[in-house]
């Protein structure tokens, strides 16, 4: 078992509260004026879906949940399920969109990724940095446009809507941070 303090806590982050799993969806610290530091965290429980906003102290510790790690390649949706299968055993699992969150947007099919497991429950899944992904859809590039200056929008393979210079036509792949969800480069 690990503890870290409230402070340490990232986006994403699995911690167990009460013998429930959490996801650490958004933080926030704050310092008020000569009052003591807090943290602000909303979080998603991973079993009922619930959400639930909580303020720790700054010495306040959380346990990590401790998680097993399976490589396995992203198969398909169906609905509302991801589905996964072991590179290894070619056993097959589920996860709700719900439980991957915004990660849904940078899944591509036979794509190998890490899938976490909290016991043999299934929880989440680490994305690499980046993925390169296709451009389906995006207006024309704007004659004596600049391209430091202006951004448009572009529609992924995958739905994902991010701003791109004005140079990137549909069809191009482009290189797309998994944490930020903006655009990098070409690839």
């Amino acid at each position: 078992m690990s503890t870290i303090q409230a402070t340490r806590m990232r986006k994403g982050m699995l911690v167990k509260i009460d013998n429930d799993l959490y996801r650490v969806l958004e933080l926030q610290h704050v310092t008020p004026g000569n009052l003591r530091g807090f943290v602000r965290a909303k979080f998603r429980n991973i079993r009922s879906g619930t959400l639930s906003d909580q303020k720790l102290r700054s010495e306040d510790f959380v346990e990590r949940a401790m998680l097993d790690e399976r490589e396995m390649q992203y198969m398909y949706n169906s609905g509302e399920d991801y589905y996964f299968m072991d590179t290894e055993s070619y056993e097959q699992i589920h996860i709700s969109s719900e439980a991957l969150g915004d990660s849904v947007n940078y899944l591509i099919a036979e794509m190998t990724i890490r899938v976490e497991f909290y016991g043999t429950e299934p929880v989440g899944i680490e994305l690499p940095q980046t993925v390169d992904l296709q451009v389906t859809e995006t207006v024309p590039a704007i004659k004596g446009a600049t391209a430091s200056a202006q951004l448009k929008p572009a529609t992924l393979e995958t739905g994902l809507v991010v701003q791109v210079p004005p140079f990137i036509a549909p069809g191009d792949k482009i290189r797309v941070n998994t944490e930020t969800g903006q655009y990098q480069s070409r690839a």
